[in-house]
Formats: C-alpha cells, structure tokens, sequence
C-alpha cells in the first residue's frame, strides 16, 4: 500500500467581521489507497472545511489558505490550475455532499445531471453516458432505474437523493471518494442501506473512502483508521481499534461514553460540559482545556502537540504521560 493523499500542515482560514476563523489549523494525515479513513468530532470542529479544502472548493474570498500543502499522488493540489482541479473533481476525487437536496440541482433531472458529470470527464456518446448513469442508479440501489432517470429531485425520497448522489460520485469511477455526513437526516433503516452500500461499493470498486461523521457507530462499521478532531486541530489518530479500546485524549473518552448502550440502567447520557471555542476566539493553550476534567494551568496556557504514542497513535494531550 502507498499513500494517494498527504495534508501537511493545511491551515484554511476565513476573513469575518469579527476577525479570522482559523476554521482548519494546522491538519497533518495521510491516506493509504483502498483505505477508509473516518473524521469524527463535534459540529463546527473542520471535518467539512478540511473536505473542501482537498476538494478546493471552499469560497475565495472569504476563505484563504494560510499555509500547507495537499499532495495527491505526488501533485500539491493547492498549487495546481482551476483548470487541472476541474479535471480532477469528479474523476479521480469525488465528493458526496453533507445534503443531496442543495446539492442536486433542482430544474435538471437525476439522470441528466450523472450524464453531465460523466461527459465532462469520458470521451463517450450521450447514449453512452445514459446507459452508464442508468447502469449507476441501478448498482446504487434505485428502483427501476430507467424510470428514476427523468425524475427531478423533488420527486424522491431523501434516501433516493443520496442515493443519486453516490451514483453521480462514483459514476466515473474515482480512487477517492469523499463522504460527508451521507446519513444525515436520514432514518435510521435507510442510512444502514447507505451505509452497507458506500461499503460494497468500496470493497468492490477497490476504492479509498475519507468518511466524515460525528457518529461513532459508523465510524466502527465502516473505518480502519480515524482521526479525531476538536477546535479546528486533530487531537488523536489511530486505528479503529486503538480509538475504541485505549482512547488517549479526553475528549475521545468523552465521546465515547456519551454513546448510549443498548441495556444500560444508566437515567441520563453522559456529555461533555461546556461548548467548543469559537473559531475566532481559539484558546492559546490545550483547546479542549475549559472542558477537560484534568486540565491545570500548564494545559490552558501550552498548546499540546500531536506526538505518538504507540504504533501510529498519536494523540495531542499534556496529561497522557501523567
């Protein structure tokens, strides 16, 4: 296995009348092909900015890219032409996005809107391109495919949108595919129908997945490696099993507990006091620290790095050693 994607030190930031968001700051990973990689953390940490970021879709201005590099397969996509990202997007890289009703346009059909992808980045006839998006709707699960071809947007269920969604994604075949939040608002009997399908369809496609959640039962089904994110930073990475088993950092742990167990006499859920820092407002110190049960004053006035621990566990905490 290689890596297809290195994030070194990306730093995305935004300009508000209230002063810089630092909404991504200082994220470093990297993806091995045929690997699904979850993101995990509260609303508002950078999960999607740091999607965009690969993508190179978020607004300039008021966004800016501060510092860092991207590499795919060898390339910094932060230096790369308009031209070149347009050409990647939807073809090597594709990205399901966190709501299909916004996402789809809603005066084009389902159909026409797979074909249009497919023929931006495949030399076929339009009849080609509408027996493949057919062919897609199809493998995604949909219902006499054909007959959904002309169908528009409004006319399906939420669950079908999304499933229009990953057939437009993977419809050209990419070597990544970016998913955020693809079960959000869904039932609960629909999004384990996505996600057993964005699983299939890795397996056999053979392809590399960045899952962006913040829920960690999907995380366990789906993921091999995770990172955790909280305040715009990463504050530990691991293997599925390391996170579920060891976690190092305290907000891991808290996470952790707050997920409720089938058969607990538990009254109340656990939850983590307090809120996370305004992106314009980031602590100097440990950002998790005003919430941290074993903070002091060293974590609220150091800023913890990102240091290994065990075999590719790292985590971002003072008290791990103590």
């Amino acid at each position: 296995m290689h890596n297809i994607l290195e994030v070194k030190n990306l730093k995305t930031y935004y300009s508000t009348d209230s002063g810089t968001a630092r909404a991504v700051d200082g994220v470093s990973f990297s993806l091995r092909d045929n690997t699904t990689l979850g993101i995990v953390g509260e609303s508002g940490c950078g999960k999607s900015v740091t999607a965009l970021s690969i993508m190179r879709l978020v607004p300039v201005p008021p966004g800016y890219f501060a510092d860092g590099e991207i590499f795919w397969e060898g390339k910094d996509l932060l230096k790369a032409s308009e031209e070149e990202m347009r050409k990647l997007r939807g073809d090597d890289i594709a990205m399901i996005f966190q709501e299909p009703m916004s996402s789809l346009n809603p005066v084009y059909t389902c159909g026409n809107q797979i074909v249009e992808q497919i023929l931006i980045h495949r030399d076929v006839s339009q009849k080609e391109a509408k027996e493949k998006a057919v062919e897609m709707l199809h493998l995604v699960g949909i219902p006499n495919p054909a007959e959904r071809f002309n169908a528009y947007p409004h006319e399906l269920s939420g669950g079908m949108r999304q499933r229009v969604m990953i057939a437009m994604a993977l419809s050209c075949e990419p070597s990544l595919l970016i998913a955020d939040e693809p079960t959000t608002a869904l039932d609960v009997t629909v999004q384990a129908q996505i996600l057993e399908l964005v699983g299939k369809l890795q397996s056999e496609v053979g392809m590399s997945v960045i899952l962006i959640t913040h829920d960690f039962g999907v995380i366990a089904e789906l993921c091999e490696q995770v990172l955790v994110m909280y305040a715009s930073k990463i504050v530990e990475e691991g293997s599925v099993s390391q996170i579920f088993s060891n976690p190092l950092h305290p907000y891991t742990a808290g996470l952790l507990k707050s997920i409720p167990r089938i058969g607990s006499r538990q009254q109340r859920l656990n939850v983590i006091d307090g809120n996370v820092p305004s992106a314009t407002r980031l602590p100097e110190g440990c950002r998790f620290a005003n919430r941290c049960p074993l903070s002091d004053d060293y974590c609220r006035n150091n800023e913890p790095p990102l240091e290994v621990y065990e075999e590719e566990h790292r985590a971002a905490c003072w008290k791990i050693r103590a």
